[in-house]
């Protein structure tokens, strides 16, 4: 190794260093940390440790509140990844054929993905309480409406806080799909519109399989963005009404934080959803794949 190429490689390391510095401080001592604590009785008060072994794993198996919970997030998954998916793409697919102020529905229809959704939470809770919007139009038409309210209904909670997260998520997967789309080279249509082919048999032989990297992309990231669902539980029901829209995450942090001896059992069903989104994600990556 030369005396040149050494240097090189100092400097490599010591402009990498802050980076690496913060990888290993924020994000790979946490992590060590929690695998470690999830093996232990851990008391926040007092800062004890006392190893347990696979205990809180045993108690997490015979928790019922766990597989409620884990029941909630795999519906909350399963409602709306493949709603917010459809929708974003029809959505892509009409703002690609517009060419008359196409930033200014492109911008309207992402304002709600960076909108806080602390502050969207709050108005949708509003819009679901039994004296708002949503059940004084109902009662306009003559439909029926929840006289509690959306969120104190425990067979509705839960798909009022999906339907809310399914209109948050439409706008940022539109304007990945709208990007893909236009980096499609405009041959293959019109290769396929002097063939006679119609505009959606071009959609689907054309268009999703040369978008499929970004499809791949945008399903993972709303895999693991479902799976982490916690900020619209934590601001509009707290895990109620009798538990119907606890999730995971939400058990995180209601174990973590909110009791003096639980800690460890937090980052045993943290590491639980850990290993759930990434064998799903893995499975999803292979199928498109191969598809």
């Amino acid at each position: 190794m030369t005396r040149a190429h050494s240097r090189s490689i100092r400097e490599t390391w010591l402009l990498l260093s802050p980076w690496v510095l913060t990888l290993a401080i924020f994000w790979a001592y946490p992590l060590l940390n929690a695998f470690y604590l999830s093996f232990t009785k851990y008391y926040t008060l007092t800062n004890r440790t006392t190893w347990i072994g696979l205990g809180n794993y045993q108690k997490l198996w015979r928790d019922p509140l766990f597989w409620q919970s884990l029941l909630n997030t795999v519906i909350f998954v399963v409602g709306t990844i493949p709603f917010t998916m459809i929708i974003s793409l029809f959505f892509a697919a009409l703002l690609v054929r517009v060419e008359r102020f196409q930033h200014f529905y492109r911008s309207a229809l992402f304002l709600p993905s960076v909108t806080s959704l602390v502050v969207i939470a709050l108005i949708f809770t509003n819009l679901y309480t039994s004296g708002g919007y949503i059940n004084t139009l109902l009662k306009m038409t003559g439909m029926r409406a929840p006289s509690r309210g959306w969120l104190l209904e425990p067979n509705l909670a839960l798909p009022s806080i999906m339907a809310m997260d399914i209109w948050i998520s439409i706008g940022y997967y539109a304007v990945l799909f709208l990007a893909a789309m236009q980096n499609v080279s405009k041959d293959y249509y019109e290769v396929a519109e002097l063939e006679g082919t119609g505009k959606w048999q071009q959609f689907f032989t054309i268009t999703l399989p040369l978008i499929k990297p970004t499809l791949l992309f945008a399903l993972v990231l709303n895999t693991i963005k479902s799976f982490q669902v916690f900020t619209e539980i934590y601001v509009m029901t707290r895990g109620g009404p009798l538990g119907k829209t606890s999730t995971l995450v939400y058990q995180v942090y209601s174990n973590a934080f909110e009791s003096a001896d639980t800690m460890g059992y937090a980052c045993a069903v943290a590491y639980v959803l850990f290993a759930i989104i990434a064998v799903i994600s893995l499975a999803e990556s292979k199928i498109l794949k191969n598809a």
